[in-house]
């Protein structure tokens, strides 16, 4: 897969893509629009952030390059690029379940907190994407 050269681009298939986890300085861009929606990404090597509407989306440590983002009622599904093993914390609905899916792979059941967050670990490797898929049960 290709790194996104871009901070953050709209894809043909109606996802997103952001992050760049190659850039060695803090990048980052505000105010882009995508499904009536203003979105901020703030992304290097250590971490890549996503906010919609000011509100938190995603964040990897160290960064990362999210592909086709897509964002439904009941979870969220996309490709995601680095370095290593990552931390990824995602804004899902409050204390709920989610079933977390890494490459076809079953990673297991994980409740959100009381913010609905929800974290779990992908070992990652540059230009090999895995796909995230989050589902809630």
């Amino acid at each position: 897969m290709e790194t996104n050269k871009e901070l953050i681009r709209t894809e043909a298939a109606g996802g997103i893509s952001f992050g760049n986890y190659e850039l060695e300085t803090k990048s980052k861009l505000s105010d882009f629009e995508y499904d009536g929606d203003l979105y901020k990404v703030k992304t290097f090597r250590e971490i890549t952030k996503l906010e919609r509407n000011g509100m938190f989306v995603y964040e990897s440590v160290p960064g990362t390059t999210v592909l086709d983002m897509e964002i439904g009622s009941n979870g969220m599904i996309f490709s995601v690029e680095g370095t290593e093993n990552t931390q990824i914390t995602v804004e899902m609905e409050a204390d709920s379940e989610y079933k977390v899916i890494l490459d076809g792979v079953s990673v297991g059941h994980i409740k959100t907190n009381l913010g609905g967050k929800l974290s779990f670990s992908a070992d990652l490797n540059p230009d090999q994407a895995v796909k995230v898929e989050i589902d809630k049960i």
